[in-house]
């Protein structure tokens, strides 16, 4: 399933490709190279990554659009918004979710919050919850249900950033207005291909900014020409597809949904668990863990095992292409 990579614990930064999509993207790749590609052809792959994805997150594919990086669609939203808007977001967040918030300025008014507070911080002045799924500095996992119930208690809106969640861990997109993801990570995609989840009767308050020619109801009737007929689903939001990275996605999601995100989830979290209790830390319900052991990064490098410096300490995630022997490997060079 995949070519291998021994001690490879960094799918937080990027993920490895399945075979299905490096034989895709091999094929696409060389019918490029002899002159047998169409633009019209890579539509095929972007429909199936589109399918995909909704099934992975449990919406219709009609409320999924397409892009190429999570801020772009932050930054629609943010946009979108009302002058004067309240925004309650995590302290420490990603800031591809901070920034295009931040950057309007005195438009909207951003509060950060301690993660764990997040839901009991919004009040009846707030207009939108902006929030990872999962927070990629050190993997912990906010309080979804509950932030969803105290965004209807107060009539805001909810955006989730699925980055690091999706792929490991079970999300229903429905239970927000909003949900975006890029697929480079627990998706095992390229980089290049991201999904925004609209809800439904969410999708007049958004904002087309970016609107191109992939946005038509008919893409390929709307490439010239000053009249604008946009699509009348989620797709009004698309962005102009980098076409060989949908044709890694595609197949690398299709293979996610058949093996299930629970089944994976259920089997990164018993590797990371496995690895705090060689190492005498509490368990944990998240696939990813930061190690805040002096001399960690130096040890696990010399051991030949890929992690990520984030912050004070190393961060790892445990994946699919992971088994015990990753986690005995940490723990020997640990301690």
């Amino acid at each position: 399933m995949f070519p291998g990579a021994p001690g490879y614990l960094d799918t937080a930064t990027m993920g490895l490709p399945p075979a299905p999509a490096l034989e895709e993207i091999s094929a696409a790749v060389d019918d490029w190279r002899r002159g047998r590609a169409s633009a019209p052809g890579y539509d095929a792959w972007v429909d199936r990554g589109r399918a995909a994805f909704a099934r992975l997150v449990g919406v219709p594919e009609t409320q999924v659009a397409i892009g190429s990086q999570l801020s772009a669609f932050v930054g629609l939203i943010a946009a979108s918004l009302p002058s004067g808007s309240e925004v309650v977001c995590a302290e420490g967040d990603f800031t591809s979710v901070l920034f295009p918030l931040l950057v309007q300025g005195q438009r909207l008014t951003v509060r950060t919050v301690p993660l764990e507070r997040l839901a009991d911080e919004v009040r009846p002045a707030t207009d939108l919850i902006a929030v990872s799924a999962v927070q990629s500095l050190d993997g912990r996992i906010a309080d979804l249900d509950a932030i969803a119930a105290s965004a209807r208690a107060h009539g805001a809106t909810t955006f989730i950033d699925a980055t690091q969640a999706c792929g490991w861990l079970p999300l229903d997109a429905s239970q927000f207005d909003f949900l975006a993801c890029s697929a480079y990570k627990w998706l095992l995609s390229p980089r290049g291909t991201c999904f925004l989840t609209v809800g439904p009767g969410r999708l007049g308050d958004v904002k087309p900014l970016l609107a191109g020619w992939y946005a038509g109801e008919d893409r390929w009737s709307s490439i010239y020409g000053d009249s604008m007929v946009l699509a009348r689903d989620a797709r009004r939001l698309d962005l102009s597809p980098a076409w060989l990275s949908w044709v890694g996605t595609a197949p690398a999601l299709e293979m996610l949904t058949q093996l299930g995100v629970r089944s994976i989830g259920t089997h990164a979290v018993g590797l990371a668990n496995l690895l705090r209790d060689h190492l005498g830390l509490p368990s944990s319900p998240s696939a990813m863990l930061l190690l805040g052991r002096p001399g960690a990064a130096e040890r696990l490098e010399r051991a030949g095992i890929r992690a990520s410096v984030r912050g004070q300490g190393v961060r790892l995630g445990f994946h699919l292409y992971n088994d015990e022997n990753d986690v005995d490997d940490v723990a020997a060079a640990l301690t």
